[in-house]
């Protein structure tokens, strides 16, 4: 059975939601017949990767919130990320973009690698404050998970999975996709947001016991998540 998981680096409830899934599918009586198949999401696909402005002060120049309400927006999430055993450090994170970690993440899903990569980029991004866009960084990352570094750095020169990136999102919009993360159960089940292991657990079996039957439209339930306007919550 296939999971379809729409997912931001930058995204810290992906990280948390990444997390709290894993945990439901350690306890899920079928976990080595799922097949997880992650999907890019670009949350801010226009912002420009600039290491002089803080996260704080982007959040405050663009987002229409001021700095107390953006540092309390990043506790709150980090804490959250905490109560699942992660650490996330937003507020000293590098503001850059994401399109071309994604198009790492498409590489390493051609080799088999989708999740390594996904966890590598996720700690690199809010547990090591990396700057996600520098080739020189994404180069290491991928290395760290087995990938050949030569290889990586011809991609990232090129326009190589760039379509794969675009079809992505151009699909999570087809099915109505607003926010990340996004899980997708078979076609069938939907949940939006970083549920408790509980509810995925829950959807993972009714996903189940639906996996041989015919299937019209979604059931969402909704959680934590990120939306495209850069709110989280």
């Amino acid at each position: 059975m296939e999971i379809k998981i729409w997912s931001d680096v930058r995204c810290p409830f992906c990280y948390i939601g990444k997390k709290k899934f894993e945990l439901a599918l350690e306890k899920f009586n079928h976990k080595d017949n799922i097949k997880v198949s992650w999907k890019s999401f670009q949350l801010d696909p226009n912002l420009k990767t600039n290491l002089q402005i803080s996260t704080v002060d982007y959040f405050v120049e663009n987002k229409g919130v001021d700095v107390e309400q953006a540092k309390q927006m990043f506790t709150g999430a980090a804490q959250i990320g905490a109560e699942a055993g992660l650490t996330l450090d937003i507020e000293n994170s590098v503001l850059a973009n994401s399109f071309n970690a994604h198009r790492l993440i498409q590489m390493a899903k051609s080799k088999g690698l989708g999740n390594e990569i996904e966890e590598a980029l996720f700690i690199a991004y809010f547990e090591e404050s990396r700057n996600i866009d520098s080739h020189e960084e994404l180069i290491a990352i991928g290395s760290s998970i087995g990938m050949d570094p030569d290889a990586i750095g011809k991609m990232l020169k090129s326009e190589d999975f760039a379509y794969d990136v675009k079809q992505d999102e151009l699909e999570a919009r087809n099915i109505g996709v607003r926010g990340v993360p996004f899980f997708v159960f078979n076609d069938k089940f939907a949940i939006s947001g970083a549920q408790s292991p509980e509810v995925f657990l829950q959807t993972l079996n009714k996903a189940w016991e639906e996996f041989s039957k015919s299937n019209s439209g979604l059931e969402i339930t909704d959680g934590d998540s990120c939306s495209t306007d850069g709110t989280c919550d």
